[in-house]
């Protein structure tokens, strides 16, 4: 087998509507940390595929009686009818070893282009449910997942007794109601705090701390690890 066969692969889903921004800076940070490391990188960039978030009645059969998405989806798995953007995307997301959530917090939560990645593309009967159990039985079992994430806040706001409390309890229903639920692992996020508020030289710094960050994933070395 060759080199690059055996090479493992990372899908990076970005979902940020300025290319010129922290964000999607931070993104290619981390894509060219992968590289680097040996990974292939598949980018899926949101806002510049003009993803459509909304999952819809019309992408599916014709149905007698309430629309049930979930079962739509298992049925369109099993006839082979999935939407084909859906089916793409799907494909891509079960050849990753990896997969990195890639956006700006906004709300405390995922931008609703990438909430709605989530909803049509971790289709029930493809990543879960049907052939698939949850969890560590789901179809992503054995695949790692990471948020690569910038914030409004710095990072005094996002700790307990800060104004808006732990980080981790913005991120549960990410990690474990998305990420774990399909099968993954899910991996230490890496996070900028308030990039708008820095300087450039402490954005370069923040775009070298990322990039190391990633290259530890890359690696398989905790992040708490010297």
């Amino acid at each position: 087998m060759s080199t690059f066969a055996a090479a493992p692969t990372a899908l990076i889903v970005h979902a940020h509507p300025e290319p010129r921004s922290f964000g999607t800076a931070q993104m290619a940070t981390a894509a060219r940390s992968l590289r680097e490391a040996g990974y292939r990188v598949d980018v899926l960039d949101l806002y510049a595929e003009g993803w459509a978030p909304v999952l819809a009645r019309e992408e599916f059969a014709p149905v007698d009686g309430p629309f049930k998405p979930q079962t739509e989806q298992m049925r369109a798995v099993r006839e082979g009818t999935l939407d084909a953007a859906v089916r793409a995307h799907l494909d891509r997301l079960l050849a990753a070893d990896l997969l990195v959530l890639s956006f700006p917090l906004w709300w405390f939560s995922l931008p609703a282009i990438l909430k709605g990645w989530v909803d049509r593309v971790f289709v029930m009967g493809g990543v879960f449910g049907g052939d698939h159990g949850l969890f560590g039985d789901a179809a992503l079992a054995g695949k790692r997942a990471m948020l690569l994430f910038t914030t409004g806040g710095p990072s005094e706001s996002f700790r307990p007794g800060g104004a808006f409390g732990p980080m981790e309890d913005f991120l549960f229903h990410i990690h474990r109601g998305m990420l774990e639920f399909v099968g993954f692992q899910v991996l230490d996020p890496v996070i900028t705090y308030g990039p708008a508020r820095m300087t450039d030289r402490e954005r370069t710094a923040a775009l070298e701390a990322v990039a190391e960050a990633v290259a530890r994933v890359a690696a398989d070395v905790p992040a708490s690890a010297p």
